[in-house]
């Protein structure tokens, strides 16, 4: 099976390659005001905290730009950086940094904003017997370099795509028949794939049990239903509570025994961490 690792090392280079032909076109003529081999030192600084990540496609953006200019980064990838805190120097071409410093900040501040956010909410849990996982709730094209951040933060990954495990829904409950039926035509179509059900209360569990699911999703269950869940069907098969899951539900949640909480508020509710680029010297 192809790892995430070695599927981001095709991704950044493609997606970064697309990402500057969006941005610069035909070219990026306000650059062309700057004399053609004038160089400048110029640093990136986060305006708040937050947790540094996206290196890699910093890296690639100028590699594919102009790889003669040298990035020096002064924190490393996971570091957790103050406000006003310079976390990068850039020397090289001029309008090289200037033509690539917006597509290198658009990675960082993002994906940034996503570790941050991971950080947080495995903090939230930490000591505990548990994963926090992110979700397919993903940018569209983004969702490797978004689950990468998860991981820089701190949480964990639950599958890529749909093609790594089953997740059975409602709907594709419904569609097969019953909660069995689903589970053993998954059986069939992908021996060894990992079996997920979501279920919405303790008979739909007892049947994704029953039928053989390796994890049972728990989705807006209270907090009695999902102990009693745990305690009923402890060591038959692992649990994840989905639903809701904020800041203040989560540490509840997390006594309840299950094995995983899964937040989509990890990958959908995207911001931008501050970053300023600041020209030191020119010449």
């Amino acid at each position: 099976m192809t790892t995430l690792s070695e599927q981001l090392q095709a991704h950044i280079q493609q997606h970064v390659q697309l990402a500057l032909e969006e941005d610069i076109g035909s070219g990026d003529i306000t650059a062309q005001l700057i004399p053609e081999d004038n160089t400048l030192e110029a640093v990136v600084v986060t305006r708040e905290a937050a947790v540094l990540c996206g290196q890699a496609w910093a890296n690639e953006v100028f590699q594919q730009l102009d790889p003669s200019v040298k990035l020096e980064w002064l924190a490393s990838e996971g570091d957790d950086l103050q406000p006003d805190t310079p976390f990068l120097k850039l020397t090289g071409n001029a309008r090289s940094i200037l033509t690539g410093e917006r597509t290198a900040l658009n990675y960082i501040q993002m994906l940034s904003y996503t570790a941050t956010v991971s950080r947080r909410y495995a903090q939230l849990v930490a000591g505990q017997t548990l994963t926090v996982l992110d979700t397919r709730k993903t940018i569209p094209s983004f969702r490797l370099a978004q689950k990468y951040a998860i991981k820089v933060g701190g949480a964990s990954n639950h599958r890529v795509g749909l093609y790594d495990a089953f997740l059975i829904k409602e709907n594709h409950i419904m569609a097969a028949g019953s909660i069995e039926a689903a589970v053993k035509q998954a059986q069939v179509v992908a021996p060894g794939k990992p079996i997920e059900v979501e279920t919405e209360n303790l008979d739909e569990v007892a049947q994704a049990v029953n039928a053989g699911a390796d994890i049972i999703m728990l989705d807006n269950f209270t907090l009695e239903e999902m102990a009693t869940a745990v305690t009923q069907y402890k060591g038959q098969v692992k649990f994840e509570a989905s639903g809701n899951m904020t800041d203040a539900h989560i540490k509840d949640v997390a006594t309840t025994g299950v094995d995983f909480i899964s937040v989509g508020a990890l990958t959908k509710h995207v911001q931008a961490i501050d970053l300023s680029l600041r020209v030191c010297k020119e010449s």
